[in-house]
């Protein structure tokens, strides 16, 4: 008989780019026509309109909230920011200079020990462990940047928004409102975005039937990669690189030469602008006129230098990282800003994963050898 010939491989999309992997209500990226959606919302409609509160009401359940509902999903997040104080006492016991987005995952792993009611995998469980991760993940934050400067940890403070009471845990003082007002709106819009990488990755450990911990705990691996979420931390090291606005130019022109990277600008979704990209535009402008200035001016002569050297967009990274100084907020603890606004939107796509589950188990198409046969251990050279 004839062997079998072997099939024609299927087409291979390198990163999945192209493919449709699944179906969500959560939030839409458009590429083409630079949008992004949240639950029927334009971006637009809602940042600087409707709070972090509201914004992670709807993701978590698809409408706006009425009074009644937000002010009760503002109870159920103002109880249920404190930590434990044991477990912040295991955060005191680990090397606290390591990158902040390690401590932080280190951290949702712990609290998943420390749960008693981890397991449980009915969906109103679930949603109750998210509830109060959201809640959690700026108390963690802004204690890793209290015990990183070898500063005593500040409890939450019940009646502060969940961005001012950030504000306040990390500084040691209520925040002006202009102030927590830029990091609500710096919350809202990256609230979610699709199913980038972090976001995929919560969805496929949730489509396991793992538990919401071990789900959150690789959703912070992912966002950790300088291709991901660290990305903001790059931008800012790019200005504190250039220093001053003068400087723009020779860095651009040293850059492109050595065939390097400019941080904050390109995405692998949107065609033109990040939609986001304006709104955070804006909020470090109004930011830099009542502090330091010169980056914001950095970042407006590097974004007009390279549009004419590459044409190449800003994406939501850039503004974020003088809004994110401007706020006082070290530089390590960006990525991990971001991991306190997409709390949020992991938690919301874990539900609707958890709600129409199905295993994610793509293809690969194999490329190395066959029909290889055995040598004995004794002829092997």
């Amino acid at each position: 008989m004839s062997t079998p010939a072997a099939p024609t491989p299927a087409p291979v999309s390198k990163g999945l780019e192209g493919v449709v992997a699944g179906t969500t209500a959560i939030s839409e990226v458009d590429g083409q026509r630079c949008e992004l959606i949240y639950q029927g919302y334009n971006i637009d409609e809602l940042v600087t309109k409707a709070s972090y509160e509201e914004a992670s009401y709807l993701l978590f359940f698809g409408k706006l909230p009425t009074r009644s509902q937000l002010a009760e999903w503002t109870r159920q997040l103002d109880g249920g920011r404190t930590v434990d104080p044991h477990v912040l006492e295991i955060l005191k016991q680990l090397p606290i200079h390591a990158p902040s987005m390690a401590l932080l995952r280190t951290m949702v792993s712990v609290m998943g020990c420390d749960d008693p009611q981890a397991e449980d995998d009915a969906l109103d469980s679930i949603r109750v462990k998210a509830i109060q991760m959201v809640a959690q993940t700026v108390t963690l934050v802004a204690a890793i940047g209290r015990l990183r400067e070898n500063k005593p940890i500040i409890p939450p403070k019940p009646g502060l928004s969940h961005a001012a009471n950030f504000l306040y845990m990390l500084h040691g003082e209520e925040p002006a409102p202009a102030l927590a007002k830029a990091l609500d709106a710096y919350f809202v819009l990256l609230a979610d975005h699709g199913f980038n990488a972090s976001t995929f990755t919560a969805r496929t450990v949730t489509g396991t039937k793992s538990d919401y911990y071990s789900a959150i705990t690789a959703a912070i691996g992912s966002l950790k990669g300088p291709l991901h979420g660290a990305a903001n931390c790059k931008a800012m090291e790019m200005l504190e690189e250039i220093g001053m606005p003068d400087q723009v130019e020779p860095y651009v022109q040293r850059t492109l030469a050595d065939h390097k990277r400019f941080m904050g600008f390109g995405h692998r979704v949107y065609k033109g602008a990040d939609p986001r990209a304006k709104h955070l535009k804006a909020i470090a402008k109004s930011l830099g006129t009542t502090k330091e200035t010169k980056w914001f001016v950095i970042s407006e002569r590097l974004q007009e230098a390279v549009w004419q050297a590459k044409q190449l967009y800003i994406n939501v990274d850039f503004y974020s990282a003088s809004l994110l100084h401007y706020l006082g907020i070290p530089t390590e603890l960006f990525t991990a800003m971001f991991a306190c606004a997409r709390m949020a939107g992991w938690s919301a796509h874990i539900l609707e994963q958890w709600a129409d589950n199905r295993l994610i188990r793509p293809l690969s198409q194999y490329t190395g050898p066959r029909d290889l046969k055995l040598v004995p251990l004794s002829d092997r050279t």
